[in-house]
């Protein structure tokens, strides 16, 4: 699916984008040449058409060649996933334009709320009334709170970022996207991860900063968010798809002699992840997820299951000259990458609580 020259570009840097920010603002105008934002998105809304599921596949593309540049695509391709499923059409021709040619960055600010919608944590940004407010708006509203962990925000302020909003008035949250260069909202500098240094990851305090309507993705971030959960999560697989692919294709290409015990374990595990990644694109297209969350929680439990299991294949295939710093094998990246898998939002250790919750709650009732 991706062009030549971008795999090879991709190829060239994902070392120098995994250690830091020196290409990272070549990444959105290189993906956006090869028209990948607009996949799975309508012809009439400018993009190539097509399913969430083409979207999935170029992500797990991108991601198998760099996490980083896979990660900041999923984040990009979620936040146009928010404004295709928005009711605000004022604001997706605002921002989705630029989104699609990647001039502007999209920030899926959303890790918060997806916690908040599991019943992990309460939202941490809160909205006042500062004038005339409507029960169901968002007029005249002021923020405070603050965003510990958002990608892709592109500095200085070329960004735009969904954000789950409570209300001190008791009213509804909701779901606002809030530009980078507004009054009120102040970028970190870029956190200092171990990997994915150059995805423009940071976080964000807000203080005074104010919204109207014309900033609302969503009124209602209960109704919202578990519509657009099935995409968050599904396209944030392409990330575990595209890994574990790389690291089977380069345990298989490795996996010569004297190392032949490692055939049966290498095709388990293909077989494996492609199940997976089939059941993961029959639920995308016929909405199962939506009503069958906890079908979609498995599947990404297994999902990371399988990428560890595939680098440890790739780490004895390779065997000694994995561990050497002057052998291009990408191993040491990959396994810096895998080890960002079962932590990201939901992360694992969150989404076994979530089953184990729903399964004493059947067993209960």
């Amino acid at each position: 699916m991706l062009a030549d020259s971008l795999r090879q570009w991709l190829d060239a840097h994902a070392d120098s984008l995994d250690q830091g920010p020196a290409h990272a603002h070549e990444v959105l105008p290189r993906l956006a040449q090869h028209g990948l934002f607009g996949l799975g998105v309508p012809v009439a809304e400018g993009g190539q058409g097509g399913s969430l599921g083409d979207a999935l596949e170029a992500i797990a593309g991108v991601a198998g060649h760099s996490l980083t540049a896979g990660f900041v695509f999923w984040a990009q391709r979620a936040f146009v996933e928010y404004l295709l499923q928005s009711p605000n059409a004022a604001l997706r021709q605002r921002w989705l334009p630029g989104l699609l040619q990647g001039t502007q960055a999209g920030a899926t600010g959303l890790s918060n709320a997806m916690k908040y919608l599991g019943g992990i944590e309460a939202l941490q940004v809160e909205a006042t009334p500062v004038g005339t407010v409507g029960a169901d708006s968002a007029d005249g509203l002021a923020l405070r709170g603050r965003v510990p962990w958002a990608t892709n925000l592109v500095p200085p302020g070329r960004f735009v970022v969904a954000v789950a909003v409570s209300r001190s008035d008791g009213a509804r949250p909701f779901v606002a996207a809030l530009p980078g260069d507004a009054v009120g909202l102040q970028r970190s500098a870029d956190l200092d991860l171990i990997a994915l240094r150059g995805s423009h990851t940071a976080a964000l305090s807000i203080e005074g900063l104010q919204i109207g309507p014309a900033d609302v993705i969503h009124a209602d971030a209960n109704h919202f968010l578990p519509r657009v959960r099935p995409a968050f999560m599904g396209l944030q697989l392409g990330l575990c798809i595209g890994l574990a692919r790389a690291s089977l294709a380069a345990a298989s290409a490795r996996a010569g002699a004297g190392r032949d015990v490692l055939g049966g374990p290498l095709q388990q595990q293909r077989h494996a992840l492609e199940l997976a990644t089939a059941t993961l694109h029959a639920g995308l297209s016929d909405g199962r997820f939506l009503d069958r969350p906890q079908a979609l929680f498995r599947l990404r439990l297994e999902l990371n299951d399988i990428v560890q299991q595939s680098l440890q294949l790739e780490l004895h295939a390779s065997g000694g000259r994995a561990y050497h710093r002057d052998q291009p094998l990408g191993f040491a990246r990959r396994w810096r990458e895998a080890a960002f898998i079962p932590i990201v939002t939901p992360s694992v250790t969150q989404l076994q609580g979530a089953l184990a919750g729903a399964a004493l709650a059947t067993t209960s009732s």
